[in-house]
């Protein structure tokens, strides 16, 4: 955790950003409880679960941890929205519309408002999830439906995530965390909203994610190592 740290003050150094403008999302799928502890005890809050199914029982077994935040990062089903009212501090894949509708109505049930990043496909890849913004020319139009959803009152939209293509090369990614940065600027002269909080970058590019403006990384093998 220590040789992470550093790496993300050199990259705020490089930006001229202070290190605490970004946090750090501790990637703690097919992790077991026992490993997220240790993390934990290096000074890690925040952690970011993939999938229901794995999160909610590690959720249940760790509940001792003080001051420690959940993060859902993986897609949700809309038939499974319900499920993450409670547990996650913050949702960052709200990927459609559906999706959206159904969280704003199960935060209105539990009388919260549930915070949320709305996860925007700034890469073109068709295998990535969200919103289609790989081209900037057609934002205006695509922007209306953040803009709506922004506007649900059981949702406090902070922000947009993505997620960029693998490549052994960090440089290679620089322009889809750059165009997300773009799509956040416009964003906060849209309508409501904060879009303050850009989550983006991994293990292999995260360097490159915080120079062109990430608030949050979410990194995995680098602090845990490889394996399960």
């Amino acid at each position: 955790m220590d040789q992470v740290r550093s790496r993300i003050e050199a990259a705020c150094a490089r930006s001229a950003r202070s290190p605490d403008s970004v946090r750090v999302i501790a990637v703690s799928k097919g992790r077991s409880p026992q490993a997220i502890r240790s993390v934990y005890r290096a000074g890690v809050r925040d952690f970011g679960e993939n999938r229901l199914e794995e999160a909610l029982p590690k959720i249940e077994a760790l509940d001792d941890l003080i001051d420690v935040r959940w993060h859902m990062i993986g897609h949700v089903q809309s038939r499974k929205a319900q499920d993450v009212i409670g547990p996650f501090s913050l949702i960052h894949s709200v990927d459609r519309v559906k999706l959206a509708r159904r969280l704003d109505r199960f935060a209105g049930e539990a009388q919260m408002r549930l915070a949320a990043l709305l996860e925007c496909n700034v890469s073109g890849e068709a295998s990535k999830e969200g919103w289609d913004l790989a081209q900037p020319e057609g934002w205006p139009e695509s922007t209306r439906e953040l803009v709506q959803v922004a506007a649900l009152p059981g949702l406090e939209v902070l922000g947009l995530m993505t997620m960029a293509p693998v490549s052994e090369e960090s440089e290679a990614v620089r322009p889809i965390f750059r165009r997300l940065a773009e799509l956040a600027r416009q964003m906060q002269a849209a309508g409501p909203g904060r879009w303050t909080e850009l989550s983006m970058g991994m293990t292999d590019d995260f360097e490159v994610a915080i120079e062109e403006g990430a608030t949050m990384v979410r990194i995995g093998r680098a602090i845990f190592g490889e394996g399960g």
